[in-house]
């Protein structure tokens, strides 16, 4: 059986957990997790609309294109697509990539060119039609 503290001390634990868990519910964002929303999986794609799907490209020094994945350059997707808006007003940042890929990796051939592209699905009641559009959102060339 508790004691009369251990009842505040579980009420008052219990207290705040809730009402950190309702202000992070309405005013907190994805960095507050575990008290805030986790909104990453929070939506859904219209069944009738565009799906965007993000990727990173690299060119290297022999010429080949290759899709850079989180091995190459220590960097996640999500954390890519993160950054995408940044990485259209700055495309020099994408040069931090060739450094990592260089740094990760000094057998392959250096990175030349980095681009970051999206591909817009078309979906029709939740099914791809098969028309798709790319757009380079930023590209880097090394000097």
């Amino acid at each position: 059986m508790l004691t009369a503290t251990g009842r505040r001390v579980r009420s008052a634990v219990t207290v705040t957990i809730v009402v950190l868990t309702l202000l992070g519910t309405f005013v907190g964002d994805d960095d507050d997790f575990p008290f805030g929303p986790f909104k990453m999986y929070a939506g859904r794609d219209d069944p009738n609309g565009l799906v965007p799907d993000t990727r990173v490209e690299a060119v290297d020094s022999s010429g080949r294109l290759r899709v850079v994945d989180e091995s190459s350059t220590g960097l996640r997707r999500a954390e890519i697509e993160g950054q995408a808006e940044r990485f259209r007003a700055q495309p020099e940042l994408l040069a931090a990539l060739a450094t990592a890929h260089a740094r990760l990796r000094p057998d392959e051939p250096r990175f030349v060119e980095i681009r970051v592209v999206e591909s817009l699905f078309r979906l029709q009641d939740s099914r791809p039609t098969g028309e798709q559009r790319e757009q380079v959102l930023a590209r880097w060339q090394a000097p």
